[in-house]
């Protein structure tokens, strides 16, 4: 592949509900340019962008794959992206880089939930973007109704700019509305043809929404608009980019991905109206300067360099993909890592289509490209010079809130499974596993249940290890409510010197719950030896860790050591520290025990439609729901208090409950009382384990 300067380069990323189409679309535009010889089908896995075997056996795409197509003297970097729900972090690394988007809607499904969050995701980085409705060779496929659904949504910067030609049931052409021409399919070619005129009353309409469009883009043209003059392709042209630009105009065409039907016009639209890199500011920090880079996708600025994603495959090797946001990177540079602070040799540059490497000389700002085994480098790192260090700012990468509990399935395995978990890891910044060394389980953590049996796939299939999952356990605690005074005497003897230790203590609740307890001591007369008191606290201590109760973690206990007694031969520091220990245990359990269950405040963003449903389910699941805040665009943010052993499925009922439209997000708040019910089907179940030797004390 040769080299590209920026004003030649195009990113784009495609976004969409699930089996929307993109996979299809991605797969035409590379068969359209000629990058292969004939069309794969997912439903074959043969397609380039969806390559690994997870993909290939689901159907579905997991990874974003990055497709370099070259097309007229331009290269189109095409980022097709997973459109279920749970690979967000994919569509957050390719949208971060990409310039424009193209939002892939069904045309049998019409707009669905993915188009419209990949609308909001469009909004939240400020990224142009069209429509591309597919599938028009399906019967039932309604373009007219899918674009008065978007304008319905959106308004009137939606303006369609191809009209489908359909005849006894057949695509078979389209409409231009910027050249008002129509023109059929002969193969990849096409050939004009007289507009139809079932298309010419829809043509005179979409072509006055455009010329409305059109003048809204500069006073210039809104005056020869309303002076009647007519625009010229020149100025149609120029104006539709601007505007898709600036965000005023989102232009609709069609297509259709399965027969490679208006594939070459989306081409020829990204190239002439979606912008380069250059058209975007880019900026960063200079860290030795700590003033302000301006990168802009210059080529003249030193270099510097994004690692939006990392590859980390077993059968491909591992990659560091970038984005050059300024300079030219050339094979050998030496470029700098801001955040280990070292140097490192590029050494070979490619390019990636799919799961195939390309060497290339040279990247340009703007390209994008890969970095094969570069060091320590990871997704959010930026690559500069050190004369020049610059840093930007990582991208937003959503907050993982689903869970589950696993172990390696045997246990040799151990080893094997976590540095399997550490490469996935690497690739999936919504992907986490933790140590729950509290209760003695290990956890995975994503955005939701299919990305976590992708996980557990993957181990076993790529990797060769397995792992059992198991919900959780919820990390209860264990305090008193009441006061109690004991007594307790270790008497040991033994051949040598015997063992005593005699302590008086009373427990209470503190009423600082930050911390698992207090100690203090009111002995009077020498009962007990200072030098034995810090024995004697270290016991209660040692108790905390694991209650009485449940052995789960105390916290706010108050011990008063008061009196006791010695031996002045027998008595040491560990006959003290036990006879604490047992004495915190009749203690503990005489003075009111109590399980706490952590308590989460959560925040649900929904649709206005769903808020009486939402809080239905908080209801049920003993939240209490604090109020809510409305968002523009018709949505609410309801807030509440919910226990976290609630919240096991969230995540799959709240899809289920809106339809894919809500988001949720929580964070640890306090410890409460659980129920008397919640703490004896507790209690009675760690018993259970116990008995069955399970025990964890």
């Amino acid at each position: 592949m040769k080299v590209y300067t920026t004003d030649k380069i195009r990113n784009v990323v495609l976004l969409g509900h699930g089996s929307a189409g993109k996979t299809t679309l991605a797969e035409a535009m590379c068969f359209t340019a000629g990058i292969t010889s004939r069309m794969g089908r997912v439903e074959d896995g043969n397609t380039i962008s969806d390559f690994s075997k997870e993909e290939q056996k689901r159907g579905i795409s997991i990874n974003t794959s990055l497709l370099p197509i070259e097309w007229k003297d331009y290269k189109i970097n095409v980022l097709d992206t997973p459109g279920f729900f749970d690979f967000i972090g994919e569509v957050e690394q390719a949208i971060s880089v990409a310039d424009a988007a193209v939002i892939v809607v069904s045309g049998k499904d019409g707009v669905q939930v993915g188009a419209e969050k990949a609308w909001e995701l469009c909004d939240k980085y400020n990224t142009p973007r069209m429509f591309f409705i597919t599938g028009m060779d399906i019967e039932g496929a309604s373009y007219h109704d899918i674009v008065e659904d978007l304008q319905n949504k959106y308004g009137p910067k939606i303006v369609p700019v191809n009209l489908p030609i359909r005849e006894n049931g057949e695509f078979t052409g389209y409409v231009s509305v910027l050249q008002e021409k129509a023109f059929s399919y002969k193969g990849k070619e096409t050939a004009e043809i007289a507009v139809p005129d079932s298309e010419q009353s829809y043509l005179e309409e979409t072509r006055g929404t455009l010329s409305e469009a059109v003048a809204e883009t500069s006073e210039e043209l809104m005056e020869k608009y309303f002076g009647g003059e007519p625009f010229t392709d020149e100025e149609i042209r120029e104006a539709v980019g601007s505007g898709i630009l600036k965000g005023d105009i989102v232009p609709v065409s069609c297509g259709s991905g399965t027969q490679g039907k208006g594939i070459s016009t989306l081409l020829d639209d990204i190239v002439h109206y979606l912008p380069s890199a250059a058209s975007r500011p880019m900026s960063g920090t200079n860290i030795k300067t700590n003033e302000v880079f301006e990168a802009n996708f210059d080529d003249s600025k030193p270099k510097s360099a994004f690692i939006f994603k990392t590859i980390v495959d077993p059968f491909i090797g591992r990659y560091s993909m970038i984005k050059v946001r300024s300079g030219v990177f050339k094979t050998d540079d030496l470029v700098y890592n801001s955040r280990t602070n070292e140097e490192a040799k590029v050494g070979k540059l490619y390019v990636l289509t799919g799961n195939k490497s390309q060497e290339v000389p040279e990247l340009h700002a703007g390209d994008l490209g890969a970095l094969a085994k570069f060091g320590d480098a990871m997704t959010g790192d930026t690559l500069s010079t050190k004369a020049v260090p610059v840093q930007y700012e990582s991208m937003e990468i959503s907050k993982p809130y689903t869970y589950i509990s696993y172990r390696a399935k045997n246990k040799d395995d151990i080893d094997k499974v976590q540095q399997a978990l550490t490469k996935i890891m690497s690739e999936d910044p919504t992907f986490r596993f933790v140590n729950d060394a509290e209760n003695r389980q290990t956890l995975l953590y994503g955005i939701g249940d299919l990305q976590l049996d992708v996980v557990k796939s993957k181990l076993k299939n790529e990797y060769k290890v397995e792992i059992e999952t198991e919900q959780p356990k919820v990390a209860f605690r264990e305090t008193i409510r009441k006061t109690s005074d004991v007594e307790y005497k270790y008497k040991k003897q033994t051949g040598g010197h015997g063992q005593y230790g005699h302590v008086k203590i009373k427990f209470s609740p503190s009423g600082n719950m930050d911390e698992p307890y207090e100690f203090g001591e009111e002995v009077v007369g020498g009962s007990v030896p200072r030098n034995f008191f810090p024995a004697v606290e270290k016991g209660i201590a040692e108790s905390v860790s694991q209650g009485p109760l449940a052995a789960y973690p105390v916290m706010g206990v108050k011990a008063v050591l008061y009196d006791g007694s010695y031996h002045p031969v027998d008595s040491s520091e560990m006959a003290f520290k036990t006879a604490a220990k047992q004495a915190f245990k009749k203690g503990f359990m005489d003075a009111g025990p109590v399980l706490m269950e952590p308590i989460v405040k959560l925040k649900v963003t929904v649709p206005n439609s769903y808020t009486g449903d939402v809080m239905g389910d908080l209801n049920k699941r003993r939240g209490r729901v604090l109020g809510m805040n409305p968002l523009p665009g018709g949505k609410q943010v309801v807030e509440a208090d919910v226990p976290m052993m609630e919240l096991f499925d969230y995540c799959t009922v709240l899809r289920s409950m809106t339809g894919g439209r809500g988001d949720y997000e929580y964070e640890f708040a306090r410890y409460e009382q659980a129920p008397a019910d919640i703490q004896a089907k507790e209690v009675a179940a760690r018993a259970e384990a116990a008995a069955a030797g399970f025990a964890e004390a």
